[in-house]
């Protein structure tokens, strides 16, 4: 056995919590796979659970002194890891959520078209051939009247990027309109 792997826990967070740098690279070795494994568990993808641990480290860095028995160190982290994996699964299904509701196709192709005129007929057709993304900044902006700053916020993208999807989409409607 290791030098190291004879420090206890808690005695790693005290040391730590004095100013012991050596101290946290030793606990971040200890707990980092564990980590990892346990956030990967929750959110099934590698990547988002390597990221979910890094932010995980950053606030139990911020919060160790705050503990009050360092014996209790890796439940009391485990806990932050697994927090923050619920906080990741609930924040994407919920993006989830919002992009079903924003899809345009849906509510575009629900229209009857012998309800609306020639005109209307041919721009709701013109729009049906847009790409998703697309149809989503038209409707946003044009029915729902939204800000780009709104939009970019709505559908977690950039203002640019929703300027950019606007500005293509009427490009290619102007295209197919003329046809």
């Amino acid at each position: 056995m290791h030098k190291k792997d004879q420090i206890s826990d808690s005695e790693l967070v005290t040391q730590y919590v004095a100013g012991n740098q050596k101290a946290l690279a030793i606990l971040v070795k200890r707990f980092h796979k564990t980590f990892c494994n346990h956030a990967y568990w929750i959110v099934k993808d590698a990547d988002t659970a390597k990221d979910i641990a890094q932010d995980s480290w950053k606030l139990i860095i911020d919060k160790v002194a705050t503990l009050q028995n360092p014996a209790r160190f890796k439940s009391w982290a485990l806990r932050i890891v697994h927090r923050k994996s619920i906080d990741y699964v609930r924040t994407i299904a919920k993006q989830k959520q919002q992009n079903q509701e924003y899809k345009v196709t849906k509510s575009i192709r629900d229209i009857p078209l012998a309800d609306i005129s020639q005109e209307k007929q041919q721009l709701k057709k013109a729009i049906a051939t847009l790409s998703i993304a697309q149809q989503q900044v038209v409707r946003l902006f044009y029915v729902d009247e939204l800000t780009l700053k709104q939009i970019s916020n709505t559908l977690k993208i950039s203002v640019g990027t929703a300027k950019s999807r606007l500005f293509h989409a009427r490009e290619e409607l102007k295209k197919q309109l003329k046809k």
